[in-house]
């Protein structure tokens, strides 16, 4: 998940309290976001150039870093941070964004040529009137922007943003598409004029910018953006304009977010505005532009209107797991910014009209609501219960007691995959492929998954292969599937559940592996009987390959055979690669219930 640093100062003087780190982690922890580190300016820059940590001095800014849910860009930067964490704390309403009243003769326009829709079809603009920067905020408009580049718009795949000084600028703007030759600006940090096609050399060497040259350099237009006097605004999603940087004395900012994918481009417009029209001279307000597309449709951005949704109060109680008032359910929705109103129907059932605001993008169903309301309610309020239909199944239940069971004896527990090569399965075990056992991949993605394992044994081999110089002895097991052709089965196969166990040391430990059989007979409450009595388990000789002949046995368990013992082959031992003598058990674990 995303982490966002935020000065703890600044963040303190915005919630406008201050909290020792013990009371901001519960507060985070009840929002639902978490405070992942604490670290100071100087530390960060260190770390950054892989210098010497030193002992933070006492005025250095302490750093909070905060991880955020993915899908809440709304709390990338601090002022939306402090913002729903004031709402949430009951400090501040719930605030109300509006598009400035414009006439449509004197609304800004931005055209789109045509040709934009070989690169980035779409583009949406708004503009923050009477906005008031300090080093800090203006700092954070622009790590805002890096935070969504980096997020939702996918390293600027998706969406690329674009703010300009107004005032040095002049509407209509244009956004087009050209061969590169035909561009020519000075970009943004720079001193000379370039022409796009030499910009995509120059910043190959430039550590930030080299990673989004590939969006655009193998097309042959470049989108560009002009204003009315054909002066570049930018190169997106590369570079701005010189021209119409913003800076602290900025009062007029012009934001342009160019797109493959017009709802995100309208979710990071509706992010940047909202954020930052708490600095304007008319607080949340913002000033809308006109787009106009080559066939003549236009459309008004950015669209700050409220999205509702009808959600059942039975719906809620039972997502939450907790029965709660009408009245209740409101006031939690408005800790979480969303406004509810709730009605009764004919059928005397509660209903909420959820108002979603623009800044919280993530609401899409039902299901978002009631976490809202689970969050503001406090996940540790909420009793545990054991729900019926989530009862265990008894082959999992057996396999955990086996498991508990083989660890207490000095076993430690592996797991391997359940795909292996087909010369593991097979040619490495001495075994031979009876076309009637394996399930085969069809289209392997390498030669180590070609087959669905028939044994647990391969895998466990493997594993002391690669560990073979581990301090001996080695006891490891495993309990785990292995897949069969069946007949019988729609698919074609089954699953078995076996249990697996080896002992690997300067002797071969057959009389541990044995007696280890004899324990897992014990507690499964199997007598130990006589050939031919089916009212236990006894054993007896078998000839399997992958075992010393002489030094094996089968395991027969009410007159089924339902596994095998014994010194593993001198030859399977060197096919992986193992120096020391092994005894190796698996047993079928199904035929136990």
């Amino acid at each position: 998940m995303p982490t966002v640093s935020v000065g703890r100062d600044r963040l303190f003087e915005a919630l406008g309290r201050t909290y020792t780190e013990e009371e901001f982690e519960d507060l985070c922890f009840k929002f639902g976001i978490e405070l992942d580190d604490v670290t100071t300016e100087k530390a960060v820059i260190r770390k950054e150039k892989h210098l010497q940590e030193e002992e933070p001095s006492e005025d250095e800014e302490v750093i909070y870093k905060i991880e955020v849910p993915a899908n809440r860009y709304d709390l990338l930067c601090l002022e939306g941070l402090a913002q729903a964490l004031r709402i949430f704390n009951g400090l501040d309403p719930i605030p109300t964004y509006s598009v400035a009243r414009v006439n449509k003769e004197s609304m800004l326009k931005m055209h789109v040529n045509s040709e934009t829709s070989k690169i980035r079809p779409y583009v949406v603009c708004a503009v923050l009137r009477g906005i008031t920067f300090d080093e800090a905020q203006y700092n954070s408009f622009i790590d805002l922007q890096d935070r969504l580049h980096q997020n939702i718009c996918r390293r600027r795949a998706l969406v690329a943003i674009g703010t300009h000084d107004l005032d040095t600028i002049e509407g209509p703007f244009t956004y087009e598409a050209l061969p590169p030759p035909e561009i020519n600006f000075v970009p943004l940090k720079q001193t000379k004029n370039f022409r796009a096609d030499e910009l995509m050399e120059f910043y190959k060497s430039d550590l930030k910018l080299k990673k989004f040259l590939h969006i655009i350099e193998n097309s042959p237009v470049f989108p560009v953006i002009y204003d009315q006097n054909r002066t570049v605004l930018s190169l997106p999603p590369i570079i701005n304009g010189a021209h119409s940087a913003i800076t602290l004395k900025t009062k007029n900012v012009f934001i342009e977010c160019t797109a493959t994918d017009l709802t995100k481009a309208n979710i990071v417009l509706n992010t940047m505005v909202t954020m930052f029209s708490v600095y304007c001279e008319r607080k949340f307000e913002v000033e809308p532009v006109e787009v106009i597309y080559p066939d003549g449709k236009s459309y008004i951005c950015p669209d700050l209107s409220l999205y509702q949704m009808v959600v059942p109060l039975s719906y809620i109680t039972s997502v939450v797991g907790v029965s709660l008032p009408a009245h209740e359910v409101a006031g939690l929705l408005n800790k979480m910014q969303l406004h509810a109103e709730h009605s009764v129907s004919t059928k005397n059932e509660t209903s909420f009209t959820v108002s979603v605001p623009p800044t919280r993008s993530d609401v899409l169903h039902a299901c978002d609501v009631a976490e809202d309301v689970a969050i503001a309610y406090g996940y540790n309020e909420i009793p545990k219960i054991k729900v019926p239909s989530l009862k265990p199944q008894s082959l999992n239940q057996f396999s955990d007691l086996i498991r508990t069971e083989i660890a207490m004896v000095g076993f430690t527990e592996v797991l391997t995959w359940i795909l292996c090569s087909y010369k593991e399965n097979f040619t490495m075990l001495n075994r031979k492929d009876d076309k009637s056992t394996a399930a085969i991949n069809g289209n392997p993605r390498s030669a180590d998954f070609e087959v669905v394992r028939t044994s647990l044994m391969p895998g466990i081999l493997k594993t002391v292969g690669h560990n073979k110089d581990h301090p001996k002895p080695i006891k490891i097991f495993e309990v785990g599937d292995v897949v069969l052709l069946d007949e019988t089965k729609d698919v074609g196969a089954s699953n078995r559940r076996h249990l697996a166990a080896l002992y690997c040391g300067a002797t071969s430990g057959f009389e541990l592996i044995h007696g280890l059989v004899d324990r897992v007979m014990e507690v499964t409450g199997t007598p130990f009987v006589l050939p031919g009595d089916e009212t236990g388990y006894y054993i007896q000789n078998s000839d399997e390959p992958e075992f010393l002949p002489g030094r094996q046995a089968n395991i027969i368990y009410k007159g089924k055979q339902i596994g095998t013992f014994g010194i593993v082959h001198p030859q399977v031992l060197d096919n992986f690669d193992i120096p020391d003598p092994c005894s190796f058990v698996e047993v079928n674990i199904e035929s136990f219930l």
